[in-house]
């Protein structure tokens, strides 16, 4: 009996599917706002089909209104049935994955996970702490005020962070500030700073470059207590790309190992002795001369010390060879400031001072324990300058470099090897008898074309001659002369108008100049200043602005590193903590945490070495705002994290 009731209840319920298939519309509406109610089956299952009359669905409202009512009712009602199917799929895995014993936390965070995104840390909380104890953003937002959701300062720190951590083209700033941590310290989107926005910052600062500079200086002397007592003087280039018909920066002009075919802009730069801080710059057209620039940086330095307490006499400016003549000697005695410079020889009095010093008198005065081609000698000499009408000696070394002098024998060897190469191709194209190459006369042209283009050309003499049937090319080396350049390579002299420097303290302090060498180094490669592609004069002004802050905070952090026992360059800290990432995690439900990358034992190390290269107790960075609306003061797993690792 039970099996024929089952029967019977299967046989209703395929009759039941039958109708519903093919029945026409079970519920029908008509354009107008009205609605049908119709029963119909096929005519073969003999159902009589009834259809009531057409009626208002919603008699209370115009017809155009209705739709909008159905239409947002459906989707709520659609949302609710989604959720819940997607709810009663769920549970009904899980319970099916419970009964198999298949169930995994991997795949309850994949089911409860709505996306994931890495975002990049780095040094990037190192590099934002130390631009805030400078207070660039204030400094800039007060020279340069604005109403805009993103300020002028906002945009400026975004594009200095970018020089120090990964440069780019400004109109690649945006994709990198979406792929980094900043976006939450900023609490900005990141596209919100394309490339039109940041262009009108570097229009905005142009006018107050100097002023803004200043002011981040000023602080930096101030919070680190960086010693003014000896600065260092240079000037460098960088090489533009483009047209630049109308410009007055980018000029033709001659700068060591640029090329003189490019156009340049130069850029003088003052640097601290104490961690090679750089206190001043000016930006310069591209034809400018070395010499030109040393007075105008006198009166930038005076006042720069006088700002900041700094007794004018007590300062020593070091400079290089191209900054010192008669003239300039003189200009520091009547300004009574301290300098030590290297002198270019030009003058037959001071070449003399050069040319005559024997070996042997270099001998007795060794500056280093170290002998031959690592040693280093200096012979104290009075050096004559006269100019106006007046005459002064000043205290000079001639000073003889072994690692100088084999350096100019290295490469003297290899110019000599290159220039054998071409006369032995020469020999060979006589030998074969090929075109341009069938006289003596023929190959000694070529013989000398190639040794006028050669360096060490002016050491070898070459002769052809006919002998029988072959042209036998012949070169011979001037050795008398060549032993004469030979000894003296390696020697410079250096002046200085203060009688209280020892000569071992000069030698110091003028090799001590490649510091600001360094930094222009940092500038050109880590900070990538050069090439520029900016085509106005105002953008490039503010672009090298930026990039001066930039180096203000490498040097900083280098200093402030190497004060506290970390042996370690800003490049090298940096590259270390590189691999550092933020995985932000977004959940179904609207929450979102994130968790660190693994860190090695190396970097853990690094990061608490770092935690005492700073004098203050750090202040924590701007943290995140939750999901809410109201701002929510509660420490968030990421806020903990940059606190930790933003020293």
């Amino acid at each position: 009996m039970k099996q024929e009731q089952k029967m019977q209840v299967w046989l209703v319920w395929l009759i039941v599917v039958v109708v519903t298939m093919v029945t026409p519309e079970p519920l029908g509406m008509y354009p107008n706002g009205t609605i049908e109610a119709s029963r119909a089956v096929s005519a073969g299952a003999g159902v009589v089909i009834a259809v009531e009359r057409p009626r208002q669905l919603f008699p209370w409202l115009p017809n155009y209104r209705w739709r909008e009512v159905a239409l947002k009712a459906y989707q709520r009602w659609r949302k609710r049935y989604r959720r819940a199917r997607y709810r009663f799929w769920v549970a009904y895995r899980l319970a099916k994955m419970v009964q198999k014993g298949t169930l995994t936390l991997a795949w309850v965070m994949d089911r409860l996970t709505k996306s994931q995104m890495r975002r990049s840390l780095g040094a990037l909380p190192l590099l934002y702490r130390v631009l805030e104890e400078l207070k660039l953003e204030p400094i800039i937002n007060q020279y340069c005020p604005g109403r805009s959701e993103v300020s002028h300062g906002t945009g400026a720190l975004v594009m200095t962070l970018n020089r120090l951590h990964a440069p780019r083209a400004v109109r690649r700033v945006s994709d990198w500030l979406g792929q980094t941590v900043l976006v939450h310290i900023l609490g900005v989107e990141a596209g919100k700073f394309n490339k039109d926005r940041l262009a009108r910052s570097l229009d905005a600062i142009t006018p107050h470059c100097q002023e803004i500079w200043q002011a981040v200086v000023s602080r930096a002397i101030e919070r680190y207590g960086i010693d003014l007592s000896v600065i260092y003087y240079d000037l460098t280039a960088f090489i533009m790309h483009g047209e630049y018909q109308e410009s007055d920066l980018v000029k033709f002009g001659f700068a060591h190992n640029t090329p003189s075919d490019k156009k340049k802009v130069k850029a003088g730069l003052d640097v601290a002795g104490d961690g090679h801080v750089p206190l001043d710059y000016q930006v310069l057209a591209g034809d400018t001369a070395d010499k030109s620039t040393v007075e105008e940086n006198m009166k930038r330095l005076a006042a720069l010390l006088k700002k900041h307490g700094q007794p004018w006499h007590e300062v020593l400016v070091v400079g290089d060879r191209a900054m010192l003549d008669d003239r300039l000697a003189l200009l520091y005695d009547d300004k009574g400031l301290r300098y030590l410079a290297g002198l270019a020889a030009q003058k037959k009095v001071h070449r003399q001072l050069v040319q005559f010093t024997t070996e042997a008198e270099f001998r007795r005065y060794p500056l280093t324990s170290k002998r031959g081609r690592y040693g280093h000698w200096a012979k104290p000499v009075a050096v004559f300058f006269a100019a106006a009408g007046r005459e002064v000696f000043h205290q000079g070394l001639v000073i003889l470099s072994g690692p100088m002098r084999f350096a100019h024998y290295r490469s003297r060897a290899k110019q000599f090897r290159a220039l054998w190469s071409t006369l032995r191709e020469i020999q060979t194209k006589a030998d074969a008898v090929q075109v341009h190459y069938r006289t003596p006369a023929q190959v000694q042209a070529r013989a000398e074309t190639q040794c006028r283009n050669s360096k060490v050309g002016r050491f070898v003499t070459v002769e052809a001659k006919q002998e029988g049937q072959r042209i036998v090319l012949k070169w011979h080396v001037k050795v008398n002369q060549l032993r004469e350049t030979m000894a003296q390579d390696g020697r410079y002299l250096i002046v200085t108008n203060d009688r209280n420097l020892s000569p071992a303290r000069m030698f110091e302090l003028y090799r001590a100049k490649d510091g600001v060498q360094k930094d222009f180094r940092i500038c050109k490669s880590q900070l990538k200043v050069s090439p520029l592609y900016l085509h106005k004069d105002n953008r490039i002004q503010s672009m090298l602005l930026l990039n001066m802050l930039a180096l203000l905070a490498y040097t900083i952090l280098e200093r402030q590193a190497r004060q506290s026992g970390l042996a370690l360059t800003t490049r090298r800290i940096m590259e270390q903590l590189d691999s550092l990432n933020i995985i932000e995690t977004h959940c179904v439900d609207g929450s979102y945490f994130y968790r660190l990358t693994p860190i090695s034992q190396k970097q853990a190390e690094l990061i608490e070495a770092l935690h005492y290269i700073f004098p203050a107790e750090p202040k924590p960075l701007p943290l995140p705002a939750g999901p809410s609306s109201e701002p929510d003061m509660t420490p968030t797993p990421a806020n903990q994290l940059l606190l930790e690792i933003t020293l």
